[in-house]
């Protein structure tokens, strides 16, 4: 592969190999709902349900991970505990507690006995009324699980854009929730990247501001300080980018939370993307600018880590995150539910 150039190649329709990644579905054997385990196919709501009309739910993304011996779930609590909070803010009241709904997607889990797996708990309002107001129309709660693989494409470090859609402004609707309506704004993101050949968009806030991307939050490395945008500038309160923070402070490293503006990407060191899909996913370039060396730390990758530090802050990062999800590391944090579960992939060093 020849070198990288400062400016990457513009974009040439059809030409890309790594953009508009297919990611289909593949369906396992019982879903979660409501408190039973029903088939895969019969997990079915009306078409007049309110979340069709008006985006009316909340999810979580949530990992299980192979481990050298069985599986486990990546900080499940703290993910229930956010679907409960986004449940709170939009008033629809979940009749089941934290500790029932962790149970229920060990019980999804173990029951389609699939791991590694991608988790997806919704809670949505269904078929009840069509009026805007929710009055009236049911809290239905569904897990599902299913193989899913890398998210963000790119060997060697994502090259993405900013994009010319901004995040939602703190008052029009609550980036604290992870609610399925904030994500028509996450597509417009994507599709946007994805037809001028970038593989990810980073939006900007109101005030022109780094927020985050479609779906995952952003670090930024400047003279060995990691800088991310605080939870004000309409970015979500991400478990994984708890997690990088949580690492990095472990690993000696200093973490401000602030507001950093866009051109702090382009003379940035080292930028990463965080997310439970996106795990810990290194950026190679945004608009076309290299970052640093153009060389960026892929978690797990060893064949540059001799004669240079390039990457070198994402990469430990990365390869803690990955460590200790994988069961290759000690669960310091305590991160880890296991499930009785064998993986398919078991975890190896």
């Amino acid at each position: 592969m020849p070198p990288l150039a400062r400016y990457p190649y513009l974009y040439v329709p059809g030409k890309s190999k790594e953009h508009s990644k297919p990611m289909p579905i593949q369906a396992t054997s019982k879903i979660w709902h409501n408190g039973n385990l029903i088939p895969w196919e019969q997990a079915n709501i009306h078409v007049m349900s309110h979340v069709v009309h008006y985006g009316s739910s909340v999810f979580e993304g949530i990992r299980c991970y192979g481990q050298p011996k069985g599986s486990a779930v990546f900080r499940l609590p703290e993910h229930m505990q956010r679907l409960l909070d986004s449940a709170k803010i939009y008033r629809m009241e979940i009749p089941y507690t934290l500790d029932e709904l962790c149970a229920a997607v060990v019980d999804v889990i173990e029951a389609n006995e699939v791991a590694p797996c991608y988790i997806r708990p919704i809670v949505l309002r269904g078929y009840g009324e069509i009026g805007v107001s929710p009055k009236g129309s049911p809290i239905e709660v569904y897990i599902a699980n299913f193989p899913w693989g890398k998210y963000v494409a790119g060997q060697g470090g994502a090259d993405v854009c900013i994009s010319s859609w901004n995040r939602l402004a703190p008052n029009t609707m609550p980036a604290l929730a992870k609610a399925g309506a904030n994500y028509m704004n996450s597509q417009l993101i994507r599709m946007e990247a994805d037809i001028n050949g970038y593989v990810e968009g980073i939006a900007l806030d109101v005030n022109g501001l780094i927020s985050e991307g479609s779906g995952e939050n952003v670090f930024v490395v400047r003279n060995g300080v990691i800088y991310t945008p605080q939870l004000g500038n309409s970015a979500l309160s991400g478990i994984t980018r708890d997690s990088a923070i949580a690492i990095a402070r472990h690993l000696g490293y200093t973490v401000s939370e602030q507001p950093i503006p866009r051109e702090m990407l382009y003379i940035a060191d080292e930028v990463f993307f965080t997310g439970t899909a996106a795990e810990v996913t290194p950026i190679r370039s945004v608009d076309r600018i290299v970052i640093g060396d153009g060389k960026p730390g892929v978690p797990g990758d060893r064949s540059s880590s001799q004669g240079w530090k390039s990457g070198e802050i994402t990469r430990k990062i990365g390869d803690e995150f990955l460590g200790i999800a994988n069961g290759l590391k000690p669960d310091r944090f305590g991160w880890l539910t296991p499930v009785k579960v064998n993986a398919a992939q078991p975890a190896s060093a």
